[in-house]
């Protein structure tokens, strides 16, 4: 059975299938396999070189296409498959894609995103090669795919790589570092949250408790200074403080969702 072969240097191991399918598990079908794969390794590098340039080395790109080779070699059955070329290259190919979608992205793109990503960029080359202009419209046209999905297409094509926060993006007086260009956490919202808390009740201790509370927290007082204003031990100024700290924490726990009116419906909102 002569193997069906795309070049004329790939080899003809028809023969060589069918004596590894026949010898049992062992040193020698080990060592026949290991010849099989070696002289398939120059059609895995060829495919693998179809995908050069994509943000992936050649030798990484000849090595996963050795993965696939060797799955191929290990599942191929003489018996059934007429040629083991015809029926290696999907699975050398499935392999080098499969690198690409699991392994490559810089950020998790969903595998429909992915695809529209590839109808895209597949379109955007054909009209380019054809001198027509690229638009949203001629894209989904020639796609036969939504606007919208041609747009998400086109998110997709960023993210495959990631950008280096120390990357020079232009500016309205210059070029800057995306760094320094995002955005941080803002630490006054968990102090707007705590305040909100607290709120409640603060409101419902005594006007002396609140007047310490005041002077301790906003005004940056001590305790003693605290307590030669109010003409009262520095003990009691401390008591004072435990006590309302407690009673304002108690009712923070009773009512742990507070409600209030929409500045935009009037309705009671849930915050």
């Amino acid at each position: 059975m002569a193997v069906e072969s795309r070049y004329a240097d790939d080899p003809d191991t028809a023969a060589d299938f069918r004596r590894l399918a026949e010898l049992p598990d062992g040193p020698a079908k080990e060592h026949l396999r290991g010849q099989i794969i070696c002289a398939w390794l120059p059609m895995a590098h060829r495919l693998a070189a179809r995908y050069r340039n994509r943000g992936e080395t050649l030798e990484d790109l000849r090595q996963v296409a050795a993965v696939g080779l060797v799955n191929a070699v290990d599942r191929y059955d003489p018996a059934v498959a007429r040629a083991f070329a015809p029926f290696a290259i999907p699975t050398i190919t499935g392999e080098i894609k499969r690198h690409f979608r699991d392994r490559m992205w810089s950020v998790h793109v969903p595998r429909r995103i992915q695809n529209l990503r590839n109808a895209v960029r597949l379109a955007t080359a054909e009209l380019a090669a054809a001198g027509v202009p690229t638009s949203l419209a001629r894209l989904a046209e020639h796609t036969g795919l939504s606007e919208d999905e041609v747009r998400q297409g086109n998110e997709a094509l960023h993210g495959f790589t990631a950008l280096s926060i120390d990357a020079e993006v232009a500016a309205g007086d210059g070029d800057v570092l995306l760094g320094d260009s995002l955005g941080v956490v803002d630490e006054g919202f968990d102090l707007v949250l705590d305040r909100e808390a607290a709120r409640s009740g603060i409101n419902c201790l005594a006007e002396r408790e609140k007047r310490v509370l005041y002077l301790r927290f906003f005004a940056d007082l001590t305790q003693s200074a605290i307590a030669a204003e109010l003409g009262v031990s520095q003990m009691h100024v401390s008591r004072l403080m435990a006590e309302s700290c407690r009673r304002i924490r108690e009712h923070a726990m009773r009512e742990p969702v507070a409600r209030r009116k929409s500045p935009d419906t009037g309705r009671p909102r849930t915050v």
